[in-house]
C-alpha cells in the first residue's frame, strides 16, 4: 500500500484495502496470461472488483468519425434495452467521456464529475432512462461513474467505465486512489488486447462528427439548422451538454444576458418552452 493511499484512509479501511491489494496481485497475473483471450474484459471486471466493489461496467471505443464501438457488456444480466441503441446512434455525443476522448485527454483514471460541465448532473441526459444505458435499468441516476481512459493503437481512445447504482455511495477517495494505483496495468491490458482494433468506415457514409475549429458534431450541426443561427446552434450544443448560462457565457466570451436572449430566441424558433422539450426534440432528431 502506497503512502499516498495510506494518507487518506483510516486504520480499518487501510487494513481492508491492504488485503484487497494483496489479492489483486494474483489477478494481475491472470490478466497478463489472458491478454489475447476474448474473456479478458470479464477477467478485468473480476480483478477490479477484488479491489473495489461496483455494480456494472461497460467499455466503449470512440473512433473519430463513427459511432462508438461496444466492446464489453458488464451489465450483469440487466440489459439496458433501447437506451443502448439510442446511445450508440447519437446520445453518446452528450457523454463527458466521449467528449474527453475526442479532446484526447491524457490516458488515466477519471471521475465523470471531473470531466462534466457544471450543470451536467442536473440535466436531462444524465437523468434520462431513455438515452443513458446505465440508468435505464434503475429508477433515478447513478451514484457515480468513473472511467479508465486508454489510447488504442489505431489512434482513437476507449473508456472502461465502472459504475455504482443509485442508492450506493460514490467511490471514496481511498478507493479511487487504489484504482489509480493499478491504472497502468489496466490501461496496458486494454491497449494490448485491442491492438488490432480498427475502424472500417462504410463506403459513402457521412462521419458522425467533424472538426471545425472546435468539435462540432454533425448531429448538432443538423439540429435546427433551418431556423437557428450558427451561434444559436452552438448555444444549443452547450445547453444540451450540461453547461449553465454562466459556463456558456465563459466558453463563448459573451455576457450571461446574451446567453439568456439566445435561449429565449431558440425556444421561440423551435416552438418549445423548456430545456426538457429541447432535449426531447434533439433526441428525436438523432433517431430520424
Amino acid at each position: 500500500m502506497t503512502a499516498a493511499v495510506a494518507g487518506i484512509v483510516d486504520t480499518a479501511e487501510l487494513s481492508d484495502l491492504s488485503a484487497r491489494v494483496a489479492a489483486w496481485h494474483s489477478h494481475a497475473a491472470e490478466i497478463i496470461d489472458h491478454i489475447d483471450d476474448p474473456m479478458l474484459p470479464q477477467i478485468l471486471d473480476r480483478s477490479l472488483e477484488v479491489l473495489v466493489p461496483y455494480d456494472i461496467s461497460v467499455i466503449f471505443a470512440y473512433p473519430d468519425e463513427a459511432e462508438p464501438l461496444y466492446l464489453h457488456d458488464g451489465f450483469r444480466g440487466r440489459p439496458p434495452g433501447a437506451a443502448l441503441d439510442y446511445y450508440l446512434k447519437g446520445a453518446y455525443l452528450l457523454d463527458p467521456f466521449f467528449t474527453a476522448c475526442a479532446r484526447r485527454v491524457p490516458p488515466g483514471l477519471y471521475r465523470m464529475r471531473d470531466l462534466a460541465p457544471d450543470h451536467f448532473f442536473a440535466g436531462e441526459y444524465f437523468n434520462s432512462w431513455e438515452v443513458h444505458p446505465c440508468i435505464s435499468m434503475e429508477s433515478g441516476s447513478l451514484a457515480e461513474e468513473i472511467g479508465f481512459m486508454a489510447a488504442l493503437p489505431d489512434g482513437f481512445m476507449a473508456t472502461y467505465s465502472l459504475m455504482r447504482s443509485n442508492g450506493n455511495r460514490p467511490f471514496s477517495d481511498a478507493e479511487f486512489a487504489v484504482l489509480r494505483m493499478v491504472e497502468p496495468v489496466v490501461r496496458a491490458a486494454m491497449t494490448r488486447h485491442w491492438r488490432h482494433l480498427r475502424y472500417e468506415p462504410e463506403a459513402g457514409r457521412a462521419p458522425a462528427w467533424s472538426t471545425r475549429g472546435e468539435l462540432m458534431e454533425l448531429a448538432f450541426e443538423r439540429f435546427g439548422q433551418e431556423v437557428l443561427s450558427p451561434r444559436e446552434q452552438v448555444v444549443v450544443q452547450l445547453i444540451l451538454r450540461g453547461h449553465s448560462a454562466h459556463s456558456i457565457a465563459r466558453n463563448l466570451d459573451i455576457a450571461e444576458g446574451t446567453v439568456k436572449n439566445h435561449r429565449k430566441s431558440i425556444y421561440a424558433k423551435l416552438g418549445i418552452s423548456s430545456q426538457q422539450e429541447l432535449f426531447s426534440r434533439f433526441i428525436r432528431s438523432m433517431l430520424q
